[in-house]
């Protein structure tokens, strides 16, 4: 499969790995701003099934999306051994819920394969690539294609 367009085959990149719904995922590190245990959130009526809530973090307060039910692997049930990851899209801050983060991945960008289209048409798709890692395979998450339809900072 060939590269995806946006990484050069020399590109060295780093990546967190995560798991969602069982799944091994991996984001950008650029894109992480910090990692933290679950801490409960405060619920927002009539948000999207995948919303937990938010939170105030530092004076911000973000939205706290469950990743597994966004990307349709069914809900989590967040305990203490979950981990929230803070993730930066653009001028939004939103926080993720996982089950764990395991390692930092270092890769060059001809090692990232092409995701194949997911039938969802034209419209964008939430995973950028795949590695090859030990256990088989990691998707690269494209954070801003998670938001929930016209969530904006509460901040």
């Amino acid at each position: 499969m060939p590269a995806p367009q946006q990484w050069a085959d020399d590109d060295i990149l780093e990546f967190v790995t995560l798991k969602a719904g069982g799944q091994s995922f991996c984001i950008e590190i650029t894109q992480i701003r910090e990692i933290r245990r679950w801490t409960p959130v405060t619920a927002l009526p009539h948000a999207e099934d995948a919303v937990l809530g938010v939170m105030n973090l530092r004076g911000a307060v973000i939205p706290i999306l469950d990743l597994s039910a966004k990307l349709g692997l069914g809900e989590c049930d967040p305990s203490p051994r979950h981990v929230i990851i803070v993730v930066a899209i653009g001028s939004r801050t939103v926080g993720l819920l996982v089950e764990s983060v395991s390692e930092i991945l270092t890769v060059e960008g001809k090692q990232i394969c092409e995701a194949p289209t997911m039938g969802n048409g034209d419209g964008p798709t939430s995973i950028l690539g795949l590695i090859s890692i030990e256990e088989g395979m990691s998707r690269i998450l494209a954070p801003e294609v998670l938001m929930p339809q016209g969530l904006t900072d509460a901040a």
